[in-house]
């Protein structure tokens, strides 16, 4: 296995006027994809991301959008300045965490193109800015349709 998958990581009530984007690439060599400021709705971004199999079997995941090692990968939602919005107060990142997700339900996704892998999960943090560092709790993913 060796494939394609889409995923949608929905962000819940984001503080207004505050830009988020998913961040493609690491170190000082990366940029901010699919930016969007928060508003009045959540914030929605779907795009795809590598997945094989493991020694012990298990889905792992690569691309420009996966970060970290292959035992804790994640994706980085950035935020603010981090996103590109110079002007904002917050310098911020959300790590939204790949764990979890088991061979049979990327099996099911593979055979069903009609399927997204979906995770919802806080716009705003316990301070009322935007959600950031690690997602906790985190809610997990799940699959849905794709519209």
């Amino acid at each position: 296995m060796n494939q394609e998958i889409a995923v949608r990581i929905i962000l819940e009530s984001p503080p207004l006027g505050v830009d988020f984007a998913i961040q493609k690439g690491s170190g000082n060599n990366y940029e901010t994809i699919l930016k969007q400021r928060s508003a009045q709705e959540d914030l929605c971004f779907e795009f795809k991301i590598a997945v094989k199999e493991n020694k012990a079997g298990l889905p792992d995941f690569a691309g420009p959008y996966v970060q970290g090692p292959a035992n804790e990968r994640f994706i980085y939602v950035d935020i603010g300045t981090a996103a590109g919005q110079f002007d904002s107060v917050w310098t911020r990142r959300l790590k939204v965490p790949l764990r979890d997700i088991s061979a049979e339900t990327i099996q099911q996704m593979l055979a069903d193109s009609s399927l997204v892998l979906e995770t919802k999960v806080p716009g705003t943090g316990k301070d009322g800015g935007p959600n950031c560092a690690t997602v906790k709790p985190f809610p997990g993913w799940y699959l849905s349709p794709n519209p």
